[in-house]
C-alpha cells in the first residue's frame, strides 16, 4: 500500500463498543495504509507507538512524511512532535469551522431566549392603552423569535443569495451584536482562501480576535475563535499539496460504520482486525491483491 505513496497522510480514531480503531489513510491516494485496533480508549502513549511503526515502516522503504492532516483532537500534537519532529501539522479545516458553526448557532438561541425573557406578561380583562401597546410589542417579539429559528442557517451559510441577505438584514434589524455573528462568519470563511499565505490569514485571524474581544456578549460565545486549533487549521495555505481536511480518513470510518449496520458478527478484536485487512485488500490495486494476500496469510500464520 505505500508503493504509491503520496508523502501526506491523514490519522484519525474510530471507537466501537470497547474497541478503538485507529488508523492512517493517505489523504491525497485515500486508502488506508495503516491500522490499530486497541481493546481500550486511546492515550498519547498509544497514538506515538503507533505512529513509531508507521514510521519504521516508511524508513524501511526510503520514504518521506510530508505533512499530517488530524481531527482537532488533544491525542495527536503530543505524538506527532515527538515522532514526527518538524513535520507540518494540519487541523481538519472542517472540524474548526464546524465548532464555530455551533458557536455561532448557540449565540443565536441565547439571544431568542433573552427575547422570550423579556417579553411583558399580559393581565386578564379589558387591555388598557398601555396594554395594548404591551401585547403589540409582544407579538412582535415573537414574530422576531420564529423569524430567528426559521433563518438561523444564514447566520452561517457560506454565500448567501441576494434575496437570503434581505432577509437576513430584515431579520437582525436593531440587533447589532447578531449582525456581527454574520460578519465575524464572512471574516471566518476568508480566513481559508489558498490564494493567501498563511501568514496573512494569521494577520486576519488576529485582526478578528480583536473585533471579537470588543463584543463582549459575543466573545463569551466564540471562545473556539480563540483556539490555536484555528491557527494550525491554516497551515494548508503555505503547501499546495497538503490537503485541508482530514476526509479522507472519515470516509474510511463512514464505511466501517456502515459495514457495522449490517455485519453484526464484526465485534471482538480478532474480528474487526480481519475486517480491516479485507478493507485494505479491496483498495488494493488489482496487480498486488496476490502479494497483499499472501502476506496476510503469513501473518496469520504467525
Amino acid at each position: 500500500m505505500l508503493r504509491d505513496f503520496s508523502g501526506y497522510i491523514a490519522a484519525d480514531e474510530l471507537y466501537d463498543g470497547p474497541f478503538c480503531v485507529l488508523s492512517i489513510v493517505d489523504n491525497r491516494a485515500f486508502h488506508r495504509i495503516s491500522c490499530a485496533v486497541l481493546d481500550h480508549d486511546p492515550t498519547s502513549e498509544d497514538i506515538a507507538r503507533f505512529f513509531k511503526r508507521f514510521k519504521a515502516h516508511l524508513s524501511a522503504r526510503g520514504l518521506i512524511l510530508k505533512g499530517i492532516t488530524t481531527d482537532g483532537s488533544p491525542l495527536y500534537p503530543g505524538p506527532i512532535a515527538d515522532v514526527f519532529g518538524g513535520v507540518e501539522h494540519q487541523v481538519c479545516e472542517f472540524h474548526v469551522i464546524a465548532e464555530l458553526v455551533k458557536a455561532v448557532l448557540k449565540a443565536v438561541s441565547k439571544t431568542r431566549k433573552e427575547i422570550a425573557s423579556s417579553m411583558p406578561e399580559m393581565k386578564r380583562g379589558r387591555p388598557s392603552k398601555a396594554q395594548r401597546r404591551q401585547a403589540r410589542a409582544k407579538k412582535r417579539k415573537r414574530r422576531k423569535i420564529k423569524d430567528l429559528f426559521e433563518n438561523r442557517c444564514l447566520f452561517v451559510k457560506r454565500r448567501l443569495t441576494p434575496g437570503e441577505r434581505k432577509t437576513l438584514s430584515r431579520v437582525t434589524r436593531g440587533s447589532p451584536q447578531l449582525r456581527a455573528l454574520r460578519d465575524i462568519m464572512n471574516e471566518v470563511y476568508r480566513l481559508f482562501d489558498r490564494r493567501c499565505r498563511a501568514e496573512t490569514a494569521r494577520a486576519k485571524l488576529a485582526k478578528l480576535r480583536r473585533r471579537v474581544r470588543r463584543f463582549e456578549k459575543v466573545s463569551r460565545t466564540l471562545k473556539k475563535i480563540f483556539s490555536p486549533n484555528l491557527e494550525k487549521a491554516l497551515t494548508f495555505l503555505d503547501d499546495s499539496l497538503l490537503p485541508a481536511t482530514s476526509n479522507a480518513v472519515e470516509r474510511g470510518n463512514r464505511r466501517y460504520n456502515k459495514m457495522q449496520k449490517s455485519v453484526y458478527r464484526v465485534r471482538t478484536q480478532g474480528h474487526i482486525s480481519q475486517r480491516i485487512a479485507l478493507d485494505m485488500l479491496r483498495d488494493d490495486p488489482e496487480g498486488l491483491r496476490a502479494v497483499t494476500t499472501a502476506t496476510l496469510h503469513h501473518a496469520r500464520a504467525g
